[in-house]
């Protein structure tokens, strides 16, 4: 594993001079380059004394790196958004915002707020491209988080549970995880087909609706009713571990995440296990993703 120590962060992340020109070259190629006010070519910008923003040597046209994303009009050090990135891919359960809040010396609405824009940052940079394929198996299975809740109070009010499906790779593949409205055909199988290439082998539980799976994937069934848990290469194992460590790092870490955020925790699992087999990585992607489209709305 590609580790990515705190000495390492601080020596390349000193200040928020060193975070700003790292978003200069990931949206612009750096400080040399073709400038949008005079159309020089390889003008030099300088970084501006109170502003986050670089200054063209030739015009003064002001480039402002951080417009658009995260950053854009928060008075939070970037020094302290990077430490919260750093925070969130150096760990394997998750950090609370509570100790976000200890860790950045911030109030506990700032740091709930930054911990919620870099799990959206997460999903972005995490996003796209299909499961499967040729010698890819896919598990795929549903499960049910929420809180222990009464049978009466079941009935009155409804379960408090959310429903979530995923899917990952066999053998160190990627995961892709999310809440679901229901486990009915239609919506299961609208999910698969936009997910996994089709004509992959995929393995799932005796759920019926999976039955129709078989019309376009090389479907396998584990009958987990019948206290079959594995035959051969059939099993749901992989994916049933992913619930295990969401669901006990989502009660140890979080204590209970609501229907409407849990999206966004999903995603972050999702990304620190997609990308577990290098800190390194997993950071310079995180950080990188400011390059891509613009987030998704909250």
């Amino acid at each position: 594993m590609a580790k990515y120590t705190l000495l390492q962060f601080q020596a390349e992340y000193p200040n928020d001079a060193a975070c700003l020109a790292r978003l200069m070259e990931i949206n612009y190629g750096g400080t040399e380059i073709t400038c949008p006010g005079c159309g020089v070519d390889r003008a030099k910008f300088h970084p501006m004394a109170r502003r986050r923003a670089f200054a063209c040597q030739e015009c003064g046209h002001h480039i402002y790196p951080a417009a658009g994303t995260i950053f854009h009009k928060s008075p939070t050090p970037l020094t302290k958004w990077f430490y919260a990135m750093y925070l969130m891919t150096s760990t394997r359960h998750g950090v609370p915002a509570k100790e976000m809040e200890r860790q950045l010396g911030v109030t506990y609405k700032c740091a709930w707020r930054m911990a919620h824009e870099l799990r959206k940052l997460m999903a972005s940079a995490d996003h796209g491209g299909t499961l499967g394929g040729p010698d890819k198996p896919v598990e795929m299975d549903e499960t049910f988080i929420g809180s222990r809740q009464k049978q009466s109070d079941r009935r009155a009010r409804g379960s408090n549970k959310i429903t979530v499906f995923g899917m990952v790779e066999r053998d160190g593949g990627k995961v892709r995880v999310g809440a679901i409205p229901d486990t009915t055909k239609h919506t299961i199988e609208n999910i698969v087909v936009e997910n996994v290439k089709l004509g992959t082998a995929i393995n799932t539980d005796e759920h019926p609706t999976y039955i129709h799976l078989k019309d376009r994937y090389q479907h396998s069934v584990v009958n987990h009713s019948d206290k079959e848990y594995v035959r051969g290469d059939v099993h749901t194992n992989t994916i049933e571990g992913h619930w295990s460590l969401l669901k006990r790092a989502i009660a140890g870490t979080h204590n209970n995440v609501s229907a409407k955020h849990f999206w966004k925790y999903a995603a972050e699992f999702s990304y620190r296990r997609n990308y577990r087999f290098s800190h390194l990585v997993m950071f310079n992607r995180l950080v990188g993703a400011f390059a891509l489209p613009r987030l998704q709305e909250s």
